[in-house]
């Protein structure tokens, strides 16, 4: 690929690319039954689900799935995010603290025409992650840091913000409305720019970034496909009701999943798996059925 990005060198930004991926490697195990049911989905908001978005069992299994496994990933986009100024000439990615600070000897000016020349920076994802409590707890944070320091600003930088900008920070604190011009609310847009001089950094960033997730995956990364077999279990749990149409069976095997001690569920799994328990706990139960559709 031709390397166009001067804030970063091709081989630091594939470096910074591997180490992402490989955060999302234990999150990429294979599911199985149990793994899939083992924080406990809620049957019937997956039946619903099915039949009110007309999908397959075979999607809105997959899609479960997804959903679980993208929980934890946001973390590792987080990751991405922060990590990648540790590249950049004048920034640390410190262990704790400050997710970056930037120096800059030749001073950094700020839009109300302030000159600075260290930027204490917290990072967020999307704009709306933060609670009051929480946003007046970094705010405070940021203003104990200038009153330490006169030389400096502070700013909430966020990846995915409402709109392109560079703002002061106006947030409630005890109750009361306060704002600062050296504490300020920034786009990942014009964080970039003030660390490169460079308005469209961040965009040429993005465009970079397709072919080099490609080439750090062919190049082996250490990431394996999974191949998820719930769909398969799922199918061999709803032998159990020879009795019922495919699509009855299915249900009744999601059900099993939820609410296996349940009366009438009870009865007809202890029937069909040959149990004389009639008072097995929930797990046991449950461990009970994945052994079953395993080892068909």
């Amino acid at each position: 690929m031709e390397w166009n990005l001067e804030f970063i060198s091709e081989k630091d930004f594939k470096d910074h690319v591997r180490a992402t991926i490989m955060k999302y490697g234990g999150k990429l195990e294979s599911y199985d039954l149990k793994k899939f049911n083992s924080n406990l989905i809620d049957p019937v908001k997956l039946i619903f689900d099915k039949s009110v978005y007309q999908t397959s069992w075979e999607e809105i299994v997959n899609n479960e799935i997804f959903r679980q496994r993208d929980k934890s990933n946001n973390n590792d986009i987080g990751y991405f995010h922060q990590n990648i100024f540790a590249y950049f000439d004048g920034c640390e990615v410190p262990q704790a603290g400050w997710d970056v600070i930037y120096r800059n000897p030749e001073g950094i000016r700020m839009p109300d025409g302030d000159v600075v020349h260290t930027l204490y920076v917290e990072m967020k994802n999307k704009h709306n992650t933060m609670n009051s409590a929480s946003s007046a707890k970094t705010y405070i944070k940021m203003q104990s840091q200038i009153l330490e320091d006169d030389d400096c600003a502070c700013l909430l930088v966020e990846a995915i913000a409402k709109r392109s900008q560079n703002v002061k920070w106006s947030t409630t604190v005890d109750g009361k409305r306060v704002q600062h011009r050296l504490i300020r609310r920034v786009s990942m847009d014009q964080f970039y720019e003030i660390l490169t001089g460079n308005p469209e950094a961040f965009y040429q960033m993005c465009l970079a970034l397709p072919e080099a997730i490609d080439e750090v995956v062919r190049e082996g990364s250490g990431v394996t496909v999974p191949h998820d077999t719930v769909v398969e279990e799922l199918g061999r749990v709803a032998e159990l009701h020879p009795d019922q149409p495919y699509n009855l069976a299915m249900a009744l095997a999601v059900y099993m999943l939820g609410f296996p001690t349940y009366i009438g569920f009870n009865r007809r799994i202890l029937g069909r798996l040959e149990l004389e328990e009639s008072t097995l706990p929930n797990e046991n139960m449950l461990r009970r059925i994945y052994e079953y559709a395993a080892r068909r």
